[in-house]
């Protein structure tokens, strides 16, 4: 758990701009608590707006519904299992029980990152881990997460496109399919050359390199590995 304690270190002491919630670009990731790609992406890209600050210029949403189903007689069907129902389901719950983005995100990676270790019995830990109440598991065991599952299942079926894979991350209304991993260039180029976020003049490639591949990324092969919908 040591890196969990680094990226929590890193999380509550990152330095914050001044941005309105209006100037602010909206990053979305639906995703699946047990699918093994949106774990990797949540430990191992997530955090990079973190440590550089970034996420003080991003409204970030998660939402843990993925791949998903509704079954005839009205029962969940999830990708991966009854487990990965009930995750899902606690994320919902972390989410509504610890707003501060800063909270939930740090849960979601410390089980996400149990996740990716083949530890996930050890999930119940990230609460004091993390430094949170119990709330989230309250909110699960008396079943209001379920109403948050349906909550989001109606969110992703809204989705235009339709998703076909999780995760699917999502700037500004614009799904990055398969070059999700390259969030953080679309982001930076949503700001345009208007209130561009410290962080992203700080990048190694200038906003005019970033629109230059942006413009022909779409043109690219990509090979990232994910869940893919009605699998």
């Amino acid at each position: 758990m040591a890196s969990y304690v680094r990226f929590s270190t890193t999380i509550f002491f990152c330095f914050f701009l001044s941005l309105s919630s209006s100037q602010k670009v909206t990053l979305s990731l639906y995703y699946e608590a047990l699918c093994p790609f949106c774990a990797d992406f949540i430990v191992n890209h997530l955090p990079q707006i973190f440590q550089n600050g970034l996420i003080s210029s991003i409204d970030l949403h998660l939402v843990p519904w993925g791949n998903t189903l509704f079954q005839p007689d009205g029962t969940i069907l999830c990708q991966h299992g009854e487990a990965e129902c009930a995750l899902n389901a606690i994320h919902a719950c972390a989410i509504n029980a610890y707003p501060d983005v800063m909270k939930h995100v740090g849960y979601i990676y410390c089980t996400e990152r149990l996740v990716l270790e083949n530890k996930l019995e050890q999930w119940a830990d990230c609460f004091e881990l993390v430094g949170l109440s119990r709330a989230a598991l309250d909110c699960y065991i008396n079943g209001y997460g379920h109403q948050l599952e349906l909550k989001y299942a109606e969110e992703t079926s809204e989705l235009n496109p339709a998703h076909t894979f999780v995760p699917w991350v999502v700037v500004n209304n614009q799904p990055l399919q398969e070059n999700y991993q390259n969030f953080v260039m679309y982001v930076c180029n949503a700001y345009g050359s208007n209130q561009v976020p410290e962080a992203c003049m700080n990048l190694n490639h200038s906003l005019e390199t970033l629109s230059t591949v942006n413009s022909s990324v779409e043109k690219l092969s990509y090979s990232h590995q994910v869940c893919y919908a009605n699998q």
